[in-house]
This record gives C-alpha cells, structure tokens and sequence, in this order.
C-alpha cells in the first residue's frame, strides 16, 4: 500500500525554519543558538559607543583642524580627545606649554608651526603696532576656536555616520551613531566652557627645552601683568638695535703690516643675531686671517637654532670654533658640515692662515637639565686632556701657536704647552700670564650676553678683540679691544694694549720699524687707531689674580654655568 506524501510548499518550509529560529532565540536554546542568538542590549549600547567614539576620533584626525594666522605665528589648532582636557601649545622642537585651561574630555592642540616673515618684518618697521598686538591675537584666537569648533562638529558627524554605516550597513544605525557623537561633542563643548579658567596661562606646565624659558623670560605672571612695559621696551629694543649696526659701521678703519697676523677672537653670541653684522664688519675693516670663537654660540643647542649658523662661511675669513656649555653635539655636527669652518674638540689641531691652533669642547652641556654637571673637575680633565694633545704636537714637530677652551678652567690647565690660550664663558674680559708663562685672554660676550643681557641692572656690552701675532714667531704682539654699547647704549670704542712685560715666555714683541708695535693703524701718531677714546692706548696693568674680575665686567648675575 502506497504511502500519501504532502508536497510542503518552499515558502511555507521557510516559515516554518524561521519560527523555529525565532523560538530558539528567545529561549537562547537549540543547536543554532550560538550563531543567531541576539546580542544583549549593553552589549549594544557599548558597540554603538565604541563605533561613535572610533570615528569621532578618525573624523578629527583626518579633517578636525584648522591652520590659522595668531599674531606673527602661523598655528596649526586640533581637538583631541583626552581624560583630563586642558591645552597644550606645542613649538616644536623646543617643546611645550601645558594650560589646565577646563576640564572636559576633549582638548585644544596648538601647535606653533613657523613665524611668519612679512608680519613681523611689519611689526619691526612699526613698532607702534605692539601696542593693538594683543587684541589682535585675541581676535585671531577666537576666530580660529570658532572656525575650529565648526569643523570639528562636521569631523566627529561624519566620521561617526561613515564607521557606523560600515559596520552596521544600515542608513538608520548610521545616523544614530552620527547624531550620538554631536550630541557628546556638545556635551564636552559645554563643560570646556563651564570649566574654562582664564587664569591658567599665569600657571603653566613647561616640557623639554622650554622648562627654562620661566628664567629666562620671566615669570609668566610678570609678563601678563607688566605687558605695557614690555611693549614699549620692545620697541626700544627695535630702535637701539638700528643704532647698534649703525655704531659698528663707523669704527675706525685700518691698514694692515704686511708682516702682521690678525686673529679677530669672539665668543658667547648666544643667539644675538647683530653679532654676524658686527663680526662681517671688523673683517672687511681690519683685513682679519682668522676668527677663533670659543663657544657658547647658541643657547639651547637645540636643532632649530642650526640656521643661525648659516651667515658663517660668509663672514669672510676662516672661522675655527670650539663648543661651549650652551652648544650640543648637534650643533657641533651642523657646523662641521659647512665650508671654511674648521671644529675643535679632544685636542684636534689645524693650521690656518699660517697658525697653528688646537682646542677642546666643553664637556658639559648646561640646557640639559636631566645630567649631572661634572663642575670643576670636569673643566679641569677637559684642560688635561688639552694640555696632552698640545705636547704630542710638540714632540711630533707641529708646535701649537694657540690653544681654545670654552672655561677658563679647562684653558689654565694649558699653561706651560703653549704661548697663547683662549677661553670665554664668563661674559667679561680678563687676561693674566699664567705661573709657567702662558697668557690667558679671556673674551667678553660678541652677543652682549644674547637674552641673558636683559637680566642684568646695567645693559651688557658687546665685546670682541683683535689680537696681532707676528707672522714668523706666531707670537702676540699687540691687541686691541672693540667695545660697543649694549642695550640702549651706542658707543663704540677700540684700545691698544700691549704685552706688560718683554722677558715673559710667549709675549716677546716683535717691534715694527717705526718702534710702534707690528701692525699699528698707520697714520696714528700714537698707534692707537683713529676714533680711539682719550687714553686708549696704554700698557696693561698688572695682570689680576686667578679668577678676578676685570673692571669692565658687567653688573648683575653671571652667566649660566
């Protein structure tokens, strides 16, 4: 007997499975629960979260910023997500400015891309614009917060609605993960403007190479609070600056002996850009063979100071350099690479213009607040470590004429290996004959102490010298001391000096034919060159004890060591 079979139709079946399905699902039960069950309602919730956070996150990274002029600067200001909120002001590579600005999870990024040349060329030429400066960076920050603002909304909303119509592939799920991550950047927007402290910027966190700018600049509170006498120092600054090059530019003029090296020996510009101006000037004057500098070219050694370096191989004339307590390894390497420039360090010798000169760098670098400074032990294995080099040199037939060190600490370590030794560091001028001969000359700051100069009760000077040696000896016979006007100050003053004492090993001068020493501006009745002040040419007086300080030294705070 034939069995009766009912012919299911397909879409019935279907029906079927799917209740089936349905009623598994519910209970959580049956062979295909695991792969159809739905998920839990936090489950959800937390995935709906996540995807609004993500592409909140990747909408503000990809189009969530702004480029915007502040001031003179050009700025690059973002919204990030954060735990704590606040603002960070970065200026790379120097470091960052933290502000506790509000607390929200999210925050302001600034980051300091460059100075713009054609807006501060045009506060420079009008310093009456300082005074409308800070309302225009008010005005230049709240357009740029409200033009940032506008964007991010746009960034968090449609980075949001993309992830989410990606992950979920339906148009409905998508805005709502859209209109989740508009509402949470309004609710941060409003406890950032609930919390905001305008106070913060008297109270800021500083990092990396900026941790020193509070003694170097001031306070931040004084600078707020004593704005208007900033303005107007500025200005003056713009103004004596003008004076300044025009003071170099009118020093006397000379003709060089034939028979007459001349050494122009500079040191501590610290980042003073006159001082190239002043430098190039005294070489075209003085028809100068060689420069020596002893150190403490830049300030904080860092990678962004490198172009101030750049007018070097244009000066005019060899330059040979050792490093100082201010100038990195970096910095070392920067110059080293460029042409006519000749670095010292570990004792390295060279000849230059027919002078044999030798030199160490400093072996402590003082921007880097994370070493331990050696003091003055390490200045004096530094200067012994010099001292040998020197009497290989001796031995090996290659005599040094001159030797460079950044401390006078390191250089008197030298005394007895050489006839000549040069050092810098301490921002005044001193020379002494050291007990077994050696002359130590000790240089003031070619940079008037760079920004340092403005800590000081009375402006500092700007010093450099001229030291001639006797073409054949290499021994000195005679130097001259250029002098100009620090802040506020325009003088300009040259004076001889010559060597106190003729029987001491390394200052036997070589007299011209005229009795004056070799090298004597020609046309001087007194060999003193013409614009020298009253009385500027002199024997030196006795030399000061070890450490004294010069009468010419500056008032207020040494130098940082």
């Amino acid at each position: 007997m034939a069995r009766d079979v009912r012919r299911v139709p397909f879409r019935t079946a279907i029906t079927a499975i799917s209740r089936i399905q349905r009623h598994y699902r519910s209970r959580g039960e049956g062979p295909t629960s695991a792969l159809v069950s739905s998920p839990h309602p936090y489950t959800r919730a937390l995935g709906l979260v996540a995807v609004v956070v993500l592409g909140a996150w990747l909408g503000l990274l990809i189009v969530g910023s702004v480029r915007t002029p502040v001031g003179p600067m050009d700025t690059k200001m973002t919204l990030r997500p954060s735990l704590t909120g606040g603002t960070k002001i970065n200026v790379s590579p120097l470091g960052a400015l933290e502000l506790d600005s509000h607390t929200a999870p999210i925050r302001l990024d600034v980051d300091v891309d460059q100075l713009d040349p054609v807006r501060s060329q045009a506060l420079v030429e009008h310093p009456e614009r300082l005074a409308g400066l800070q309302e225009e960076v008010g005005n230049d920050v709240a357009a740029g917060t409200t033009e940032l603002a506008v964007r991010s909304c746009v960034a968090v909303v449609s980075g949001a609605t993309a992830l989410g119509l990606a992950v979920y592939r339906r148009p409905r799920r998508a805005l709502a993960a859209g209109g989740l991550a508009l509402a949470l950047l309004s609710a941060a927007g409003v406890t950032a403007f609930a919390t905001w402290n305008p106070k913060s910027v008297l109270e800021p966190r500083f990092s990396g190479l900026l941790s020193s700018a509070p003694q170097v600049v001031g306070s931040a509170r004084s600078i707020v609070t004593e704005f208007d006498v900033y303005q107007k120092e500025l200005a003056r600054l713009v103004t004596n600056v003008t004076k300044l090059y025009d003071a170099t530019s009118t020093l006397p003029s000379y003709q060089p002996d034939p028979s007459t090296l001349r050494v122009l020996q500079v040191s501590d510009i610290h980042l003073n850009p006159a001082a190239w101006h002043i430098i190039g000037s005294l070489v075209e004057q003085y028809k100068i063979d060689l420069i020596i500098d002893s150190g403490d070219t830049m300030d904080h050694g860092s990678a962004a100071e490198n172009s101030f370096l750049d007018p070097i191989p244009d000066l005019g004339a060899p330059y040979v350099w050792v490093r100082g307590n201010h100038d990195s390894a970096d910095t070392q390497k920067y110059l080293s690479r460029m042409k006519n420039v000749h670095v010292l360090d570990n004792g390295r010798a060279v000849t230059v213009a027919g002078i044999r000169v030798a030199g160490t760098g400093d072996p402590q670098f003082t921007p880097d607040r994370s070493l331990a400074r050696g003091g003055d032990p390490a200045e004096e294995m530094a200067g012994v470590r010099l001292a040998s080099a020197i009497r290989d040199q001796e031995r090996a037939g290659t005599p040094v004429d001159i030797a460079v060190a950044h401390n006078p600490t390191a250089a008197r370590e030298t005394d007895g290996t050489v006839p000549l030794v040069l050092a810098g560091h301490v921002h005044h001028r001193d020379t002494e004959i050291m007990p077994f001969g050696t002359r130590l000359k000790i240089e003031g700051s070619t940079g008037g102490g760079g920004l340092r100069a403005v800590q000081n009760d009375k402006p500092e000077k700007v010093r450099a010298s001229l030291l001639y040696l006797d073409s054949s000896t290499k021994r000195l016979q005679a130097w001259d001391e250029i002098t100009l006007g620090g802040l506020g100050l325009t003088t300009a003053e040259v004076s001889r000096h010559l060597p106190e004492e003729a029987g001491v090993p390394g200052t036997d001068p070589s007299p011209s034919p005229s009795g004056e020493p070799s090298g004597a501006p020609s046309g001087s009745p007194t060999g003193s060159p013409s614009g020298s002040p009253s009385g500027a040419l002199s024997n030196e007086p006795s030399s000061p004890a070890s450490g004294s300080r010069s009468p010419d030294a500056p008032a207020g705070p040494s130098p940082d060591r």
